[in-house]
């Protein structure tokens, strides 16, 4: 039976305003490119299935050793409640649990599959082991890796669909400003939603995380997928939805902050962000 990772909420309710936020706005022009001949490969928006939840993928990411991973949020891998938002307690699935990418997943079907991986990195297990009390960190350090097996490498993809980029790693994005996303809710009935953009709401959680509102928005499943900003470049991981200060909006871990968390608590030596193919956003 197909399950999807929900995003952490912090109200009752919000997911049914997702929901139906969802099918009642379209995020791109008609027109838009189909989505599974850009999408047979690994690359950001692929979809993650990990003990059989579902969620999105954000970007590639290197080691000094030239292995390849994938990033996603750490409760993609959580084992409590979708009310969980203290990553310091909450608890997870232990590093080395295997990982699928797949791509085409609804509710009826589990979709094809690109690759396999494991879990190598989770900003909760590390937040946990290090043994971190700061609020802000516990509340939106949301972010982890998967290693794509030696095998499957060769399918990777930096670039992210329909937007193109990252052309590097950002820090958040000015309110009023304009962001970019790829999701891949297996919930979605078509996949001509799964380009999204939208405005910056402003940093939250004293710059730990940043809140946006898009059209759609983003809804279980989506959990992980990346955001970029005017310029192109990768500034969060997709963690929560909540109906403040906008119903529908989202809240994203600012993925600068954990990068370098994740530099100096993964153990993974030379931990980079690849950069993607042309940024060209839909006017």
């Amino acid at each position: 039976m197909l399950v999807v990772r929900g995003m952490r909420t912090t109200t009752l309710g919000t997911l049914i305003v997702s929901l139906v936020s969802a099918l009642a706005w379209l995020a791109v022009p008609a027109g838009a490119p189909a989505a599974a001949a850009e999408r047979a490969r690994i690359a950001p928006g692929v979809q993650m299935f990990t003990d059989g939840a579902q969620c999105t993928g954000n970007f590639v990411f290197r080691d000094g050793a030239d292995r390849t991973y994938v990033g996603y949020a750490a409760h993609c891998a959580g084992l409590g409640e979708a009310t969980d938002t203290n990553g310091c307690q909450a608890r997870s699935l232990p590093l080395g649990t295997k990982v699928r990418f797949a791509e085409g997943a609804t509710v009826a079907t589990s979709g094809a599959t690109l690759g396999r991986g494991t879990l190598a990195y989770s900003s909760w297990e590390a937040m946990r082991a290090a043994g971190t009390t700061e609020q802000n960190a516990c509340a939106a350090n949301d972010f982890a890796l998967v290693r794509v097996k030696a095998k499957h490498a060769g399918r990777v993809d930096p670039t992210v669909p329909f937007w193109g980029g990252p052309t590097g790693l950002g820090d958040g994005a000015a309110a009023g400003s304009q962001v970019y996303s790829f999701g891949q809710s297996s919930l979605r009935p078509t996949t001509t939603l799964s380009p999204k953009t939208g405005l910056s709401l402003g940093s939250t959680s004293g710059g730990w995380g940043l809140d946006v509102y898009t059209a759609t928005p983003g809804i279980p499943g989506d959990s992980g997928s990346g955001f970029l900003n005017e310029q192109g470049r990768a500034i969060g991981t997709l963690s929560t939805v909540a109906i403040a200060p906008l119903a529908g909006s989202n809240g994203l871990g600012n993925l600068a902050r954990e990068l370098a968390f994740a530099r100096q608590h993964s153990g993974i030596s030379g931990l980079r962000l690849v950069k993607g193919g042309e940024f060209t956003p839909v006017p």
